[in-house]
């Protein structure tokens, strides 16, 4: 399903109330014709020739972590969304920032973790398949091209590590949307550096993201929006999480042994599979200072906050600026009592 494009204000909560250049007018029919024309992507598996929809819309299967919610940003519905985080039929298989953009009632398939049915995705028919933010398994590639033009990552993206600027511009660039998603993009960018300059106390700071999972710990490291915004906001990576994050991936397993990384200026933890109190009741954890001396962060998995926090769209990054940075001021300024 197409919609018209949107512009964003510094504020991209005002999705909610409407796109912006709704109604008729010269500019709709130029956004059309513009989206309407063929057009070839080159990705990190190749290039891809995604033919014009004869009807102007486009059936678009979006596999990709967050893929759906960044093209609703520009103002295209999926007809099928692979619900990475869970979000349920509820939300369309995108986050509740993002599920107000939705008309229709797309397909939600639920995580597989690299299983992918193809038979589904064959039975839908789409004009265009979406898998940017993904494992960029070659194989899974040419299957999934079998069955439609199908954009893997930005070239020279690790696995699952694409960034969200250039996921954003190049999921823009396959629906005919590359002017809109860099203003896109650009926008979400003034709106980091505006919370930037509200809280300056930021600058400089050592601090850590991380979680509790199963039997240890996960240290968010370079490629991971949740660090990757923490550094845009001016916190600096602590000297022994940085010396553990490895170059080529956006995480790092934390041993029981190895708890010690988290214990920084700052730190933002959050459970995984876990509740809030399991993470406080936490011994490793509660024996670090950064905790036991307020400076830590901790976000319950039933906030909205966690997952926008792991969404990484330009829609989710939204929220996590109206919500966190209040909190990391607080852990901040217990840390210069």
């Amino acid at each position: 399903m197409r919609k018209t494009p949107i512009a964003l204000t510094a504020s991209l909560t005002a999705l909610a109330l409407g796109l912006s250049a709704c109604g008729g007018g010269g500019d709709d029919e130029d956004s059309s014709e513009e989206s309407s024309e063929a057009v070839t992507v080159e990705h990190n598996l190749g290039t891809t020739e995604i033919p014009a929809a004869e009807d102007g819309e486009l059936d678009i299967v979006a596999l990709g972590w967050s893929d759906a919610e960044v093209a609703l940003a520009l103002g295209h519905e999926p007809i099928a969304v692979m619900d990475w985080l869970g979000f349920g039929e509820e939300n369309h298989g995108v986050g509740p920032w993002a599920a107000d953009l939705v008309e229709g009632e797309p397909t939600v398939i639920e995580r597989a973790d690299g299983e992918i049915d193809y038979e589904e995705i064959q039975a839908l028919n789409p004009d265009l398949i979406l898998n940017v933010n993904s494992d960029y398994d070659e194989a899974t590639y040419e299957r999934l091209s079998e069955i439609a033009p199908t954009v893997a990552g930005p070239e020279g993206a690790e696995n699952f590590n694409p960034g969200w600027e250039n996921q954003t511009e190049l999921i823009a660039q396959a629906l005919g949307e590359a002017e809109a998603g860099e203003e896109l993009v650009a926008e979400t960018q003034d709106r980091i550096e505006e919370v930037a300059s509200e809280h300056s106390d930021f600058e400089g700071v050592e601090a850590v993201t991380g979680s509790k999972f199963g039997e240890a710990y996960g240290l968010s490291a370079s490629g991971d929006l949740r660090w990757d915004l923490m550094e845009d906001l001016g916190f600096t990576m602590y000297g022994p999480a940085a010396d553990l994050a490895p170059e080529d991936d956006f995480y790092a397993d934390v041993s029981q042994e190895q708890v010690d990384v988290f214990d920084a200026e700052v730190a933002v933890l959050f459970p995984i599979g876990y509740t809030l109190e399991d993470l406080e009741d936490d011994d490793l954890l509660s024996s670090l200072d950064v905790v036991s001396e307020d400076r830590a962060v901790l976000l319950d998995p039933e906030e909205d906050l966690v997952q926008a926090f792991s969404a990484g769209s330009p829609l989710s990054i939204e929220v996590v600026l109206d919500e966190l940075p209040d909190r990391l001021q607080e852990a901040v300024d217990n840390g210069q009592e």
